[in-house]
């Protein structure tokens, strides 16, 4: 492959995880997974979560596209590599910057805090009913996220923590 095409490639697969990860967090997380996600909604003291078993599972399904793409398919074993790309923003954006579970730094302005208050927005809500800001790397205005959980708390859809200001 190319220059220019390994790195449309790699850029492709970052974006479509994104929207796959939109995907996968409202349909399966708060879905049929929620017994894997419910404990990262819920205060606790332990380092690990049931959560983290997300991350072991989508892990071992890109060791299997890395191996088949070493093997067969120079281009699989490059979207491999752009997901990979997309683990590590993940992971910096979401376990670092959002939970703190790798480096203590709250940003005070920017894009950096609008992510945060994104995902803060996310967990405003009790259970996995409803809710806001589903993706990891594109986060709406924190205005139109509170307005959107108000909506869904005068509408029943869900149950928002007074915390939330919504």
């Amino acid at each position: 492959m190319s220059l220019p095409a390994i790195l449309l490639t790699v850029f492709l697969s970052i974006l479509g995880m994104e929207l796959f990860a939109w995907w996968a967090h409202k349909y399966v997380m708060h879905g049929w997974g929620w017994a894997w996600h419910r404990d990262h909604h819920e205060p606790h003291d332990n380092a690990l979560e049931k959560n983290d078993l997300y991350a072991v599972t989508f892990g071992s399904i890109v060791f299997l596209m890395f191996a088949a793409g070493y093997l067969w398919s120079e281009l699989l074993w490059w979207v491999a590599f752009g997901i990979t790309c997309y683990g590590v923003i993940y992971a910096i954006i979401h376990d670092g910057l959002v939970h703190q579970r790798l480096f203590r730094w709250v940003p005070k302005k920017g894009y950096a805090k609008r992510l945060v208050q994104a995902h803060k927005l996310h967990h405003a809500t009790v259970g996995k009913e409803g809710g806001v800001s589903f993706g990891f790397v594109f986060a709406r205005s924190p205005a139109a996220l509170k307005a959107e959980l108000r909506r869904q708390r005068d509408a029943g859809e869900a149950v928002v923590r007074e915390s939330a200001g919504a």
